[in-house]
């Protein structure tokens, strides 16, 4: 299952077209890529290096929460430091935060608390799973996160910015279309988070996880994460773990940092690299 994930790695050091970016850093990128993961071949957790799935999971519950605060994320993950907070404590954006930790309308933002223009908000998520109960057929079973009006409030625009279910024979699939692709570092994360998200969906609508496909745009690796990657590609992927969620949670919002487990999960040492921001 990996492997998909790998031959992207692959592809990119080989192919792809050295471009400068909006950090400084210089990427090598390609356009417009795919992998699909089946969720009957396991949990698709990388094990070329090592996966931190407890942020994985506490970034999923934070923006199911509702919740845009990076000191509540830094509470869910037990940590005083988040994957969020170079972001949260950016000159950039610091200036427009209304307190320290706030993220302004990123994620979970859009996902639970769309404003409409009659200022009325949408609970997107929610009214997802009501329509993949009430009209598993729809072909609008989407989320997005990418809202134009509000971009400049964002302490960083979405990089995953749509996501769209598919219900058929009893099982549930889940397309994610990703804007900006950090192969090395952030697309792990993005794999294992919205395989998640289709499992726990899948659990609360009574259906069966299938595949997560993910679609990637603007799909580089920094040049600073070359000699990472070429680390990486040399190690050989170990067994897939299984998701264990607690069959006991019925909705959505039910979901614990307790309720979320990773099963058999084995990997290679971590590989550090720096993030750009």
């Amino acid at each position: 299952m990996e492997q998909a994930y790998l031959d992207v790695l692959k592809q990119i050091m080989e192919k792809g077209v050295d471009r400068d970016d909006r950090t400084g850093t210089g990427t090598r990128a390609l356009f417009g890529l795919q992998m699909r993961f089946n969720m009957e071949d396991g949990f698709p957790a990388v094990t070329t290096k090592k996966l931190a799935f407890k942020a994985v999971k506490s970034e999923l519950l934070w923006f199911l929460e509702g919740s845009t605060d990076d000191n509540r994320l830094k509470e869910l993950n037990g940590s005083d430091k988040t994957i969020w907070t170079a972001n949260a404590e950016a000159d950039y954006w610091t200036p427009k935060a209304a307190f320290p930790g706030d993220l302004g309308r990123v994620y979970a933002a859009q996902w639970r608390k769309w404003r409409k223009p009659d200022g009325t908000e949408v609970d997107q998520i929610a009214e997802v799973i009501r329509d993949i109960k009430n009209d598993p057929n729809s072909r609008r079973l989407i989320v997005t996160a990418w809202n134009p009006g509000e971009l400049d409030q964002m302490a960083l625009p979405p990089c995953h910015m749509f996501f769209q279910f598919f219900v058929a024979d009893g099982k549930l699939s889940l397309l994610m279309h990703q804007r900006s692709c950090d192969m090395f570092l952030g697309v792990p994360f993005n794999i294992a988070s919205y395989s998640l998200l289709l499992h726990m969906v899948a659990q609360v609508t009574g259906l069966k996880a299938h595949e997560f496909i993910h679609s990637l745009g603007d799909a580089h690796i920094y040049k600073n994460h070359f000699e990472a990657v070429k680390e990486q590609l040399s190690r050989t992927p170990l067994p897939s773990p299984t998701l264990s969620l607690n069959p006991e949670v019925t909705t959505i919002d039910g979901f614990t940092m307790d309720d979320i487990e990773l099963v058999g999960y084995e990997s290679h040492p971590a590989i550090k690299a720096a993030m750009a921001v």
